[in-house]
């Protein structure tokens, strides 16, 4: 008889309190400002994969996980090229996809990657805190993750939240 009330205001106050963030809609990140976890990468053919010395080495870095059957990826490509011809490095995780058709998708729309691999089974997604593709990390200079933005990168992206982040990855 006591149960069922006590269960209801145990879930009325976690609706409550999660009402009550900043933004509502937001993913929280559990490795913001926390250093990136570990590069474990396979090789895509012809590609060189980033190691997780290069990704704590000095500089700003993103790191972009996305896949070739990702529609939002498409979406963002335009803006990661954009990036990459600014001189950003941008190190690519292709995540749980057939490496011909991710191959194939990089020589339909480009290639914006620094150095890129594969995470076929989601390993080292899960130990990112994925929560889909496309997602990208702005990492800074001592390999700590300055931003996680889930979702694709449009011009409104990079301007309020991308951008921002680099600079503040790069102590501006």
């Amino acid at each position: 008889m006591v149960l069922p009330p006590v269960i209801f205001a145990a879930l009325a106050a976690v609706f409550y309190i999660g009402m009550q963030r900043e933004d509502p809609d937001a993913l929280p990140s559990a490795i913001e400002g926390k250093p990136a976890p570990a590069v474990v990468l396979t090789p895509l053919e012809g590609k060189t994969p980033f190691t997780d010395a290069e990704l704590r080495e000095g500089g700003v870095k993103l790191v972009n996980y996305w896949a070739s059957w990702c529609a939002p990826c498409r979406v963002e490509h335009p803006h990661l090229e954009a990036l990459a011809e600014e001189g950003v490095t941008i190190y690519g995780v292709n995540y749980k996809d057939q490496p011909g058709n991710a191959l194939g998708f990089l020589e339909e729309l480009g290639d914006p990657y620094t150095a890129i691999g594969a995470d076929p089974n989601g390993r080292m997604a899960l130990d990112w805190g994925l929560y889909g593709v496309p997602e990208t990390y702005v990492i800074d200079g001592e390999g700590r993750v300055v931003l996680r933005f889930p979702g694709p990168i449009t011009e409104r992206v990079m301007d309020s939240q991308i951008r921002p982040a680099i600079e503040k990855a790069r102590g501006g």
